[in-house]
């Protein structure tokens, strides 16, 4: 739901802009080698319409302008030419001279006709533009002052963006190409009949071959200021052939995807005998979750997902017969399967964490901070609001804020229509959500952005809005501004400037705690077709739906992908690519999946991971030396908390199960037996919120119970 709604904001937000290069300065510029011999001829052919147009005979075509007909085009190689400014002027102005949509997918046509030979030799994977529904390639060569491009499609309609493109840019200076926006091409405005999916991928065609090409005018400029070469980040090639790590840090993800037999027997045999069920979060250590994959497919209760999902998939579990669950994640986690599972009548089934310590959580800390209690205070004091607290919280944080101000739970999928549907739903409500700050400051700027679009294209994002509806909650919502995930906070200037710098033109994915600059960076590859914004499982999502249509292309493919997100992921990434793979016949064409860790390619450490035997013995394993604290230089986007779950841990609890020792005490998940401060039951009111939130995912609607609570009709029910 949350993916399709910010897609639609993506869609919308990619308009033509109001004739920027109509102010244009003319800078004359030698004309370099840039080959307008076969559009002069074309020029010229437009030319003797417009004679026969002004002589009163009849033309050929009888809209084409007479004033989109450039003098400077059919004149000698040797004259100049101007600036890509002013050729994309008399570009846009001999395409909006023609009013009906067949005739500008014509005059398309024949600038198709016009792009030069392109070899056989450089129709090769590294010439491929990325995100193109037709193949699309682009050769560049360059002296650092001049850039010339050629290219090809294998799409006759393609090939007439390529062309418009090479007729604007082709001669001039990497600054130039720099300058230029996709925005500027959109009032070409060339949709032709094909419906909706069909005009946006002919949007995003102009848009990431114009960024191909922004891409090698960027290393054009390196290379001419004697720039060193850009070191690339870490990453995992996964082909049918198997999997190549490029880069220290890849290598020790790529160790553990291919697991210890043995360790997959033991683990399978204690799970069976014990009826145990594993769940187990995205951000597994990568030797657990390489364990745990394999070992599902020889005991069917094991799951690995986003947080929501984990305690629904040990209530199925307790369900089909199991006695325990282990919980792989950080204790706010195991509080909820622990509460659920009470609330589903599983009082009986052991729930057991991974560690006698404290695991940890720094969204979960800065939601119990004093500065979150004045938060909600200023919220009670505001009435109607609504809380909307992140899951990844404990349930005592929900309980006390519940109690406060009215609270739904919410998840980086759903938090947007959440708030939108409350705002529609409750007049004149304010909403206060926390306490991820990046996430808060995200959703004000999507909103930001929707008020300036129209009330039709908001109404497919939600339809209980329009303009003046969205411009009208801006003022009333708010957002804690002290509290981040360690791991995502790591995604900063430094790693966006390099992701800009070299992987501009590859499939960007972003959680949505992200810092802003990485989610604008995200939000433009989305708007293109080129990038996700959304949870875990939106990620994972959208690099196996591009994978799935690269297949059903059925040529050559190597598509990257930057991994905004804690590199755990990885594990159910390369599962979920290598079936998609492995589906493929012998002799198919050959598909690539490149996943790139947008970190420091010495992010490793030498100290051992807690409670791993197997990983203490290795030279350099993922990880934080001294616990927290990722950025580019030496950390990692790995989260310290989620690696202190280890296999070593998971068979120790397995194998001492049923704990009649009590040797497992600290191991056991809290029960919140204590009260709130108006006494009632921690886990009863903290799991109101939950259940508020999964009324919404079910029916669209706020439960009625949540609005009287706003609303102050029926305060004691809160309970």
């Amino acid at each position: 739901m949350e993916s399709a709604a910010l897609s639609a904001i993506s869609r919308h937000l990619l308009r033509p802009s109001s004739n920027p290069h109509h102010n244009s300065t003319s800078e004359i510029l030698p004309l370099r080698s840039f080959n307008v011999a076969p559009l002069r001829r074309r020029f010229n052919s437009l030319s003797t319409k417009c004679h026969h147009a002004s002589s009163g005979k009849s033309s050929a075509n009888p809209n084409f302008s007479c004033s989109a007909v450039a003098s400077d085009m059919a004149a000698p190689a040797s004259d100049h030419v101007s600036t890509p400014q002013l050729r994309l002027r008399r570009l846009v102005d001999e395409f909006v001279s023609l009013e009906e949509p067949l005739d500008r997918v014509k005059l398309l046509l024949e600038y198709a006709t016009s792009l030069p030979f392109f070899p056989a030799s450089a129709r090769v994977l590294s010439n491929r533009v990325m995100g193109c529904t037709a193949q699309v390639w682009l050769s560049v060569s360059t002296d650092g002052y001049t850039m010339q491009f050629s290219a090809d499609s294998d799409s006759e309609i393609t090939r007439g963006y390529c062309a418009c493109l090479i007729a604007v840019l082709d001669g001039a200076s990497p600054e130039e190409v720099l300058k230029m926006h996709p925005e500027d091409f959109a009032e070409l405005n060339v949709v032709g009949s094909s419906g909706k999916g069909g005009v946006q991928s002919r949007v995003n065609t102009w848009h990431n071959v114009l960024i191909a090409m922004q891409k090698r005018a960027k290393a054009a400029i390196a290379e001419r200021e004697g720039r060193p070469p850009v070191d690339p980040f870490p990453s995992l090639v996964i082909s049918p052939g198997g999997i190549q790590a490029q880069g220290s840090y890849a290598e020790a993800q790529a160790m553990f995807l291919s697991p210890d037999e043995s360790k997959i027997k033991e683990l399978v045999s204690v799970l069976r005998e014990k009826q145990i069920g594993v769940v187990a979060h995205f951000y597994m250590d990568p030797e657990v979750q390489g364990i745990l994959t394999a070992a599902k497919r020889h005991w069917p209760h094991i799951h690995i997902s986003d947080s929501l999902v984990m305690a629904d998939s040990a209530v199925k579990m307790a369900e089909a017969g199991c006695r325990y669950i282990t919980v792989l994640g950080v204790d706010f986690m195991s509080e909820n399967v622990r509460a659920i599972l009470d609330q589903a009548g599983f009082e009986k089934v052991g729930v057991y964490r991974m560690s006698d310590a404290q695991i940890g959580c720094s969204l979960a800390d800065a939601a119990s901070s004093e500065s979150y209690v004045q938060f909600l205070d200023n919220a009670s004091k505001s009435p109607p609001s609504l809380h909307v607290i992140y899951i990844n919280t404990s349930l005592e944080t929900k309980a006390h804020g519940h109690e406060l101000v009215p609270t739904i739970t919410c998840t980086s999928s759903n938090v947007v229509q959440t708030i939108l549907q409350a705002f529609a739903q409750v007049p004149d409500l304010n909403v206060w959500y926390g306490p991820d700050s990046y996430m808060g400051a995200n959703i004000a700027e999507l909103f930001q952005q929707m008020a300036a679009l129209s009330d039709e294209e908001i109404k497919e994002i939600h339809p209980g809005h329009d303009r003046k509806s969205i411009k009208s909650v801006l003022p009333r919502l708010h957002y804690y501004q002290d509290g981040n995930c360690i791991v995502h906070d790591m995604f900063g200037h430094e790693v966006v400037e390099k992701i800009k710098e070299l992987y501009c033109d590859s499939y960007l994915t972003a959680h949505f705690e992200v810092p802003g600059e990485m989610f604008a960076l995200a939000m433009e590859a989305k708007r293109r077709g080129m990038g996700v914004v959304g949870s875990t499982q939106n990620i994972l999502d959208f690099i196996k739906n591009r994978v799935k249509e690269a297949l059903n292309r059925n040529v050559a493919e190597h598509l990257q992908f930057v991994l905004g997100t804690e590199s755990g992921m990885i594990t159910s990434i390369v599962a979920a690519v290598r079936e998609l793979l492995g589906k493929r016949g012998t002799g198919s064409p050959k598909v690539e999946v490149e996943i790139v860790f947008p970190v420091s390619s010495d992010s490793v450490s030498t100290a051992p991971v807690n409670g791993s035997h197997d990983m203490a013995s290795l030279g350099v394993v993922p990880g934080v030396v001294a616990g927290e604290g990722c950025s580019i230089h030496g950390g990692c986007a790995s989260c310290p908390y989620m690696k202190m779950n280890s296999l070593r841990s998971l068979l120790r609890v397995c194998h001492q199960v049923p704990d009649e020792g009590g040797i497992l005490s600290a191991f056991q998940a809290s029960r919140l037996n204590v009260k709130t401060p108006l006494g009632r039951s921690v886990a009863d009111v903290g799991c109101e919120p939950i259940l508020h939130m999964r009324h919404f995912q079910a029916t669209g609607k706020l439960p009625d119970k949540l609005v009287d609570q706003i609303l102050g009709k029926n305060p004691e029910s809160m309970s």
